[in-house]
């Protein structure tokens, strides 16, 4: 069974969650489109993966190169492994 809720109640709902949405859309900025932020957002998240999959190729064939593990070449520069 599920509680009734007033219209009194409801209307508050109402009037918060506008209000949430009036200061999400401030922070976002007015005019600005939250889908276009999302595309942008995914196609800077592409380059950055593309990028960072070179680099990996990069110390890998360093590693080869140096006869060492990929793992050495990360110690030798400094790079953690959320790097």
């Amino acid at each position: 069974m599920h509680a009734r809720t007033s219209a009194k109640a409801q209307q508050a709902r109402i009037a918060a969650l506008q209000a949430e949405v009036e200061g999400l859309q401030r922070t976002l900025g007015e005019g600005e489109d939250a889908a276009q932020i999302v595309d942008r957002h995914i196609k800077l998240l592409h380059k950055y993966n593309e990028a960072k999959d070179a680099t990996q190729i990069l110390i890998g064939k360093l590693a080869a190169f140096q006869q060492a593990t990929i793992r050495k070449v990360h110690s030798d520069y400094g790079l953690t492994d959320a790097d």
